[in-house]
């Protein structure tokens, strides 16, 4: 008689994890999961707390105590920018930086790689780049850019999880704006496909200032009518209207598209909130995202010269935080997902005081107050060759509108919402307060479905992908420099103490992180994150 061997499986146990229920509903309840790690999937959950003896005595079995089980975090909005821009982050580092704080997905974005993702044989680049790199699964997004209508398509066929277009200057020259020509073919071409349109939306409006007759020579509008290294000046040169001037326009171009996904990224502005409720009312399906640096820093607390700080959309004022923050709660919201936007540059580019950092930058200049400067570095490096070989210039340091926008903080997202919605909610009753449910809806199970990946990310329940964030809410901590897993350790995060540690991180059923184990805390030694390829059907 032959006897078949079990498969091994793995037991985690707490007394609180968050659960997916059948009507996609969130639980807070004891749970005992089992998960194959041949199949990466998890195959029982049991809503108590089941003893080791439950259980064949091959399984590994652990107990995490009163310790939060939550799905692991799906981020949507994240740039690694490899190929090409290595040097500000890359595949290995910016996944395990995810890994470290409970991410077990990260989608990236279609620009700052070189080539960007904008073409078939761009996509493929990046995925030939991507292998043996990553420490968590990782999708991508193809991006439009005016005149790649027809390579989109085929981009949806292999595997791409959305598209992106800015209404702006992007800030790199591979990755240029579109017009409304251009987003009406695109979502002429993407109407009817399983897959989201999104838009940076901010648009410079019509022009402002009063020019006279030397309209040739005169700035552009919201030229920057302060102190450059002032961040209130930066704040005016992008206020509200930029975002709502950009989805009014999006909104106009809708109905060329009844049966597509419309989602706004980085939603930073409340003024634009009554405009998606509106559209969403009339039939229009769009949604909005926002940051965890949009809800956990307000302007009041930048101070000038700080270009950690600096990110596009802006970092607005406390008043329009907490206009966010009610906004995520609200029975008819539609600001449906929170992501970190991880944007990183060298230390260099963001040409930070010497209190800060100590720098070296290249002369800048001010062409245009209302994007990015990163299109001018080329301008820029030629105009600091000309300086002699003994000479260091420090022109443009602390200046707001000279260095590179973007915040890093993948990884960070959980214990900065958690510790957030905490600080509200010993605010008082007048601020509102998501809790740990709330963070899962937005974190994990929306953002997986924004993906097209809900079929097998961002919830624990019987035959998911066996993703787990470990999650301690009673440990709080201070981030340092060291504890900055992505490639370049600047961030605006740097000093917060924050409430609730991950401890663990499993990837389809095999832990990849555990704070204060070997490796550096990275205990499986090699990366076993997987590029998604599979073609979105939802």
């Amino acid at each position: 008689m032959t006897v078949t061997a079990r498969p091994p499986v793995t037991v985690l146990v707490s007394t609180r994890a968050v659960l997916t229920l059948p009507d996609d509903s969130l639980l807070l309840s004891p749970a005992t999961i089992s998960v194959s790690p041949t199949t990466g999937k998890i195959v029982a959950i049991v809503p108590a707390v089941l003893p080791k003896t439950s259980f064949p005595s091959s399984a590994t079995y652990i107990n995490y105590g009163s310790k939060l089980l939550i799905p692991g975090l799906v981020d949507a909005h994240v740039h690694l920018n490899e190929p090409g821009r290595t040097e500000w982050e890359g595949f290995n580092t910016g996944t395990r930086a995810a890994a470290s704080g409970g991410v077990t997905t990260v989608i990236d974005m279609p620009l700052n790689a070189i080539p960007p993702t904008t073409t078939l044989a761009g996509f493929k680049e990046k995925l030939a780049a991507s292998q043996g790199q990553c420490w968590v699964d990782v999708g991508f997004y193809g991006g439009v850019i005016p005149g790649n209508a027809d390579e989109l398509l085929p981009l949806v066929e292999a595997g791409v999880r959305g598209f992106k277009g800015f209404l702006i200057e992007s800030g790199v020259e591979e990755f240029p704006a579109i017009s409304s020509n251009d987003i009406a073919l695109a979502m002429k071409t993407l109407n009817g496909t399983p897959t989201t349109l999104m838009f940076h939306a901010e648009m410079i409006p019509p022009i402002a200032d009063s020019v006279g007759d030397a309209v040739q020579a005169s700035e552009p509008p919201l030229a920057p009518h302060g102190a450059l290294k002032s961040y209130q000046t930066f704040l005016e040169s992008r206020p509200p209207s930029f975002e709502t001037y950009a989805i009014d326009e999006i909104v106009s171009l809708a109905h060329l598209a009844p049966n597509l996904h419309l989602h706004i990224v980085h939603l930073s502005a409340t003024q634009a909130i009554p405009i998606l409720k509106a559209a969403r009312k009339s039939g229009i399906d769009i949604t909005a995202e926002t940051c965890f640096h949009y809800l956990g820093l307000a302007a009041e607390g930048v101070e000038d010269g700080d270009c950690r700080y600096k990110c596009c959309p802006p970092i607005r004022e406390q008043l329009n935080q907490d206009g966010l923050w009610d906004e995520l709660t609200a029975p008819d919201s539609c600001i449906k997902t929170v992501v970190s936007d991880h944007s990183p540059c060298t230390p260099e580019l963001k040409l930070l005081p010497q209190h800060l950092q100590t720098l070296e930058a290249p002369h800048m200049h001010h062409s245009d107050s209302g994007v990015d400067m990163s299109a001018d570095l080329k301008r820029a490096k030629a105009s600091a060759a000309k300086e002699t070989a003994t000479t260091t210039t420090t022109t443009g340091v602390g200046d707001f509108f000279a260095a590179w926008g973007g915040i890093s903080s993948v990884g960070l997202g959980l214990p900065i919402l958690y510790t957030s919605a905490r600080e509200r909610a010993r605010a008082g009753s007048s601020k509102t307060a998501p809790g740990i449910l709330d963070i899962v809806r937005l974190c994990c199970a929306a953002t997986a479905r924004q993906v097209g990946l809900a079929h097998r990310k961002g919830a624990l329940r019987v035959g998911m992908d066996a993703d787990v964030c470990v999650f301690d809410d009673a440990e709080e901590w201070v981030l340092r420099s060291a504890g900055m897993h992505w490639k370049n350790r600047c961030s605006p995060w740097e000093g917060h103490r924050f409430a609730g540690r991950v401890r663990e991180t499993w990837v389809r059923g095999r832990k990849v992180f555990e704070y204060g184990g070997a490796n550096g805390g990275f205990v499986g030694g090699t990366p076993v994150g997987e590029a998604i390829v599979e073609k979105r059907v939802a």
